[in-house]
């Protein structure tokens, strides 16, 4: 008997739930909007697996909703701020992020974004459209340049050091704080006060978690420069709000770049953030282009497929064991 696996779409890129269908029974979220806790609830009673998104609220309710049959989560993201990683750990459920096949394509959002925030390409746009544009002015749509600045990377992983390669292409500065990542030929390892000090964008690359909730606060906007840049690919809480409204607001910040908010979706409900004309605003596509959605979804169906064969899971999370039942870090051989 095939095994239960409950997906929270019926619909994603690539052919990875084509995959997922032919060797268990996938039983979808059937609603056109984001489903809630008892809707999945309701759907997971005997499953054995979850295929979620990174912004599916996956807690112990849920875990127990399913009930013991339950052996893997497995989102189709890198982030996993939307899972109760305790309570999975209690249960002995392995829990699987899609790491590596998003960094470059993440990488290239940001530095979009970059280029936007510093060359209000955005208000330039939305003057042209308007059909403003009647008279070629020197001080019209100034921005900062990007070639020669300083670039400040806070996290170093695998989307912070795709940025670092493609700063250097504009001949840019790199620094970057993160407690495990030394000097390399790409970029300096400092600390924080000194990259904020120093740098002309600061773009961030970490985790949501505990300890970077609201790491970008009034404080550090504070210690920036007045002709800085704030970028934001990770995720929306690193990163007060409220507390960045008010620097682009009196000036204090030259601008901000963000594809993550701490409300997603946003619906009709839109953060003062988004009418900020220093302000560039995308509904969190940093990965999103065909190969790489398609790419997640088939990782996150390979640890579903991996896990239910008793075989390690591909890219658990960080301190997530790889199969049921094995503490985390043990050393595991893939057959």
């Amino acid at each position: 008997m095939k095994k239960r696996v409950l997906t929270t779409r019926e619909k994603l890129p690539g052919r990875g739930l084509e995959r997922l269908s032919g060797a268990a029974d996938v039983v979808a979220w059937p609603g056109t909007g984001k489903p809630g806790p008892a809707d999945l609830a309701a759907l997971a009673s005997g499953v054995s697996g979850m295929l979620a998104l990174g912004n599916d609220p996956v807690d112990g309710a849920l875990m127990d909703a399913a009930g013991p049959s339950l052996r893997v989560i497995s989102l189709a993201s890198m982030g996993f701020d939307n899972v109760d990683r305790a309570a999975a750990a209690e249960r002995g459920i392995v829990v699987t992020h899609t790491p590596r096949v998003l960094a470059e394509t993440t990488a290239d959002l940001a530095f979009a974004l970059t280029l936007s925030a510093r060359r209000r390409l955005g208000a330039a746009g939305a003057s042209l459209a308007s059909g403003s544009w009647g008279l070629f002015r020197m001080h019209d749509y100034l921005g900062l340049d990007i070639h020669g600045a300083t670039l400040g990377l806070i996290g170093y992983g695998q989307i912070g050091r795709a940025v670092a390669r493609r700063a250097h292409g504009f001949g840019m500065r790199v620094l970057h704080h993160d407690p495990y990542a030394p000097d390399d030929d790409l970029s300096s390892s400092v600390d924080l006060t000194t990259l904020l000090a120093e740098s002309d964008i600061v773009s961030l690359h970490v985790p949501l978690t505990e300890e970077t909730r609201h790491l970008i606060s009034v404080h550090e906007l504070a210690a920036m420069k007045p002709t800085a840049t704030l970028v934001s690919t990770s995720r929306g809480g690193v990163v007060d709000e409220e507390a960045l409204l008010h620097a682009v607001r009196e000036g204090r910040l030259h601008s901000a770049g963000l594809d993550v908010f701490e409300r997603e979706p946003m619906g009709t409900q839109l953060s003062p953030l988004v009418a900020e004309p220093h302000v560039v605003t995308l509904p969190h596509i940093g990965s999103a282009t065909e190969a790489t959605r398609a790419a997640m979804v088939d990782l996150a169906v390979d640890n579903i497929l991996d896990v239910l064969a008793e075989r390690p899971a591909r890219t658990p999370l960080p301190g997530s064991p790889g199969v049921p039942g094995i503490p985390a870090g043990a050393a595991v051989a893939r057959p």
